[in-house]
């Protein structure tokens, strides 16, 4: 090779060609089959063979019992506790001046309740409206807080409930086949968005029918009304020429239309994660099965030698899936310059050490 040519036009070379000292072929070959023994063993990363070891999980963990949702996850207790003081503070509220709310009335305190949910899921049937100055203002402080926590608290809520539900109904799935437990696992991790897509309209459609059985027994509607009613109410539509208009029926829509209307809302969250879901593993796909031509290989060339390094490879293609840009990778080497503190180019315990002494 001339050394008057143009490195950066050169093609890229098999280190064997480069380094005229490495004629061993064995050699090499254990070399580099012990260098992708470590890369895949490395402790800190994920596999990328997707496999799974019995420390993974615990496989004599007894099934989730529904009473022990509320002592798993303290986050589930904060949402359960704003959700009854939203609810007490507003049928107080909304109790002081039930005489400046106009409209078919009930029970004093199952309409107050009753106006305080359907005004936080903002369905507003139209069947009890304040009309008076003050009222209206606590209508609109009640509406905004109540969008607040329903889209921020309560969503969160039902989306921890319905990954508790996950496991069984993979399970339902593949009770005719021998499945353990590392089965599921990877079952779940594979299609997560997938099983909550199930769980949640399954849920949904259970609700669904309730409601409009109800309404057909209690409210004595059509089963046509009925379903339109219930159609109006989960969309957060309400026309109000159908609602609720029983005390009965009024204490169950405040059960019902707070979990139905967030339901639907999680189905349709979980539908467009799993669209974005499958494009992204689409262009994967595509990034793994397509050729690799010389400017790949030129543009994988991070530090520039000729030579593409299993690292410079995965970070490339990682980069080309969208998994990372270049201020993640900035971020990561100004780490590493920070933590290599003789600057030699690789971290060994000593460095970590000093470097977190220097700081």
């Amino acid at each position: 090779m001339s050394s008057s040519a143009d490195p950066a036009r050169e093609p890229l070379l098999p280190k064997e060609q480069l380094d005229p000292m490495a004629q061993d072929f064995n050699t090499k070959s254990r070399t580099t089959s012990s260098s992708k023994r470590r890369l895949r063993r490395s402790r800190s990363a994920p596999r990328g063979d997707c496999t799974y070891d019995d420390n993974d999980v615990k496989t004599d963990e007894p099934p989730l019992h529904p009473s022990q949702l509320f002592n798993l996850n303290p986050n589930l207790r904060r949402v359960i506790m704003f959700l009854a003081l939203y609810l007490t503070i507003g049928t107080l509220c909304f109790y002081l001046v039930r005489n400046q709310i106009s409209g078919h009335k009930t029970n004093g305190v199952f309409d107050a309740v009753y106006f305080c949910v359907v005004t936080m899921t903002t369905v507003g049937y139209g069947d009890l409206v304040p009309s008076s100055s003050t009222s209206r203002l606590l209508a609109c402080a009640f509406v905004f807080s109540g969008m607040v926590l329903v889209g921020h608290l309560l969503s969160r809520a039902a989306d921890y409930l319905v990954e508790k539900q996950e496991t069984l109904l993979v399970r339902a799935f593949h009770l005719r086949q021998s499945s353990g437990p590392l089965d599921i696992l990877k079952e779940l991790q594979t299609n997560k968005l997938r099983y909550k897509c199930y769980v949640t309209f399954l849920i949904f459609a259970v609700l669904f029918l309730a409601g409009t059985i109800f309404l057909v027994t209690f409210e004595n509607m059509p089963v046509i009304e009925a379903f339109y009613c219930v159609c109006s109410t989960v969309t957060t539509l309400g026309y109000g020429d159908k609602s609720f208009n029983s005390g009965t029926g009024r204490l169950f829509a405040v059960f019902w239309i707070l979990t139905s209307t967030i339901c639907l809302a999680q189905f349709l969250l979980y539908v467009a994660e799993l669209n974005a879901e499958t494009k992204q593993r689409e262009l994967v796909k595509w990034v793994l099965t397509r050729r690799i031509t010389n400017n790949d290989l030129e543009a994988a060339d991070l530090d520039e030698d000729r030579v593409v390094e299993a690292a410079e490879f995965i970070v490339y293609k990682l980069k080309e899936m969208g998994k990372i840009d270049e201020k993640d990778i900035s971020g990561i080497m100004e780490e590493f310059e920070n933590l290599d503190y003789d600057e030699s180019g690789n971290l060994t315990n000593s460095d970590i050490v000093l470097a977190q002494i220097q700081r």
